[in-house]
């Protein structure tokens, strides 16, 4: 009796035994595909989201004529192939491959460098009691040969660059003082316009957030508070064309207060008569 348990209950494990060999390279089949799909599915979620900036470039009328939104684009921007100033740039390179466009980043890095370079000048003649002409001209004068020299072992493009500047400021190294100064009707914005970089070309190469502050934004201005009274405090971000004097008519009331402001901020304005956008200043009480 014993005998023919036994042998009955071998005779099920083998049978079960063949089923699951038969079973299991299905089994194992279905299971490597989904996990397949899986892995597939993973990496489809898991890809890069697209970047983005902290400030949007689109709420700035001045990069946002310029550019357009491009989801593919290495920094979410590509400039527009309507526009008038970065038109040419549209297919300069493909704004979707991190390598070109780390190189026209490159290039821009050293084009912000350079202007950076103008504010150290700024600076340092300031130190020395120079005017706002004075400085004007110096950083006029710097800006040419700036673009010039990004010409540098190119002499065909660099002969026509200056057969170009002779032709539209009567000048072969580029703008002179006088054409500036004609042009915009005061030497600080001269040295505003030395100092400015296109906020949308930044937008395409991943600079806006890092240069924002020094952006023409209509009514940006510093809505910091104090800890202590929760109030808004008296701060104010200068904006191209700005004046103490049109600060203090605007914001006090009366541009004869103008010294008030300036009293407040000897240690951020050399000389009262030149303040640069992007530089934030204290305002006596309204």
């Amino acid at each position: 009796m014993k005998n023919r348990r036994f042998m009955a209950i071998a005779a099920i494990v083998l049978v079960i035994a063949m089923l699951l060999a038969a079973i299991m390279p299905a089994f194992a089949a279905q299971t490597g595909s989904q996990a397949a799909a899986g892995e597939s599915s993973a990496e489809t979620t898991g890809q890069k989201e697209p970047f983005r900036y902290e400030h949007d470039p689109m709420e700035n009328p001045s990069a946002a004529k310029d550019i357009v939104v491009n989801p593919e684009a290495v920094y979410g921007f590509s400039p527009n192939p309507e526009s008038t100033r970065l038109g040419s740039y549209a297919d300069a390179i493909d704004w979707t491959d991190p390598e070109q466009v780390a190189q026209a980043r490159q290039q821009r890095r050293e084009y912000h460098d350079e202007i950076d370079t103008l504010y150290k000048v700024i600076e340092d003649m300031l130190g020395q009691g120079a005017g706002v002409e004075e400085i004007a001209r110096e950083v006029s004068r710097r800006r040419n040969e700036q673009r010039l020299a990004s010409y540098k072992g190119n002499e065909e493009e660099l002969a026509i660059v200056r057969k170009s500047n002779l032709e539209t400021y009567g000048n072969e190294e580029g703008p002179t003082p006088e054409f500036l100064y004609e042009k915009y009707g005061s030497w600080q914005t001269v040295i505003e316009k030395a100092l400015s970089a296109n906020p949308g070309m930044d937008a395409c190469l991943g600079f806006y957030d890092e240069y924002y502050d020094t952006y023409d934004i209509t009514d940006k201005m510093a809505d910091e508070t104090t800890e202590s009274t929760g109030k808004a405090s008296n701060r104010y971000v200068v904006q191209k064309g700005d004046s103490l004097w049109k600060i203090a008519d605007e914001e006090l009331g009366s541009g004869y207060r103008w010294k008030e402001i300036y009293d407040l901020n000897t240690d951020r304005i050399g000389d009262p008569n030149l303040i640069l956008p992007g530089q934030e200043l204290e305002l006596p009480a309204a």
